[in-house]
């Protein structure tokens, strides 16, 4: 089983006369998609009501949830009250992904700021390890934490970085986008070979059985030297990466992903596309 839906909601949700996010579910499944990942990037102010409605709609859909936590946590700040509010910023969208019914949550992990990348990760992997701690002790832990993936090389969160904060609880799970890969490493993604790189650094550090379940994030993305600038759509071939090398490698590999695509303004579209190229593939 592969799971293919958008990061929020398309433009042409809202151009169909829709105005709700409990109704994207429906509209998903009628395009043929099964997941959807619920947008808390800006803040954790839905409505416990209004999560549960969007839970309901994702289950009478057959649609798999999972939630995007705040852009601006910060797991390695240089101020240690930023660093603790990220726990509570964590927990918060746990609470919100239980209401929901969704099964992962996503994290940005932060940016490496002032320090060197080292340092970064010894301020952020202890913090990270409290959040699981408190999360277990608040009745989260059937919820996985994703970390992220990064674009932007001063980000915290380059793939090997993201893996060792996986290392912490064997239930973690990355968030790999691709799109971000790409960007880091100034257009990396090439060939069918660079993704099996990937994918044999993820089980090398993380196991089999994790690697199968992984949680990826996909969309074109336009770069400079300080890695991402901006997201595109799968119509602006001018970018990369190509989904279609990714597409073999799954099929190849026998994994069972959520594919999650952030395309700009026509993510649920893109999202359709992904999974067209994945069925060419897996016939």
């Amino acid at each position: 089983m592969i799971w293919f839906g958008p990061s929020g909601n398309s433009q042409k949700f809202y151009q169909d006369g829709f105005k709700s996010s409990w109704q994207m579910p429906a509209w998903l499944a009628n395009m043929g998609l099964n997941a959807y990942e619920y947008q808390c990037n800006k803040g954790t102010n839905i409505k416990r009501q209004t999560a549960e409605k969007i839970g309901l709609e994702a289950k009478t859909a057959g649609i798999r949830m999972s939630i995007h936590a705040p852009y601006y946590i910060n797991l390695s700040s240089a101020d240690e009250q930023k660093r603790k509010n990220s726990i509570q910023y964590i927990l918060k969208t746990l609470q919100i992904a239980q209401w929901m019914g969704a099964e992962r949550i996503v994290i940005h992990p932060g940016a490496v700021g002032k320090y060197t990348r080292e340092k970064a990760m010894m301020l952020a992997l202890p913090i990270l390890a409290e959040a699981v701690h408190q999360a277990d002790e608040l009745g989260f832990s059937e919820i996985t934490l994703c970390p992220e993936v990064l674009g932007k090389i001063n980000n915290l969160g380059s793939l090997e970085e993201v893996l060792t904060m996986c290392q912490l609880d064997e239930r973690m799970i990355p968030c790999v986008d691709f799109g971000h890969v790409h960007a880091r490493s100034l257009g990396g993604l090439t060939s069918p070979g660079d993704y099996r790189e990937v994918f044999d650094k993820i089980e090398s550090k993380l196991g089999l059985e994790r690697t199968r379940k992984l949680h990826i994030h996909f969309s074109r993305v336009e770069f400079t030297a300080a890695g991402e600038r901006k997201h595109h759509t799968m119509e602006d071939t001018q970018y990369g990466p190509e989904f279609e090398h990714l597409a073999q490698v799954l099929v190849e590999r026998d994994i069972s992903p959520v594919v999650i695509c952030e395309s700009r303004d026509r993510m649920a579209e893109d999202a359709y596309i992904l999974k067209k190229i994945y069925e060419k593939y897996s016939k």
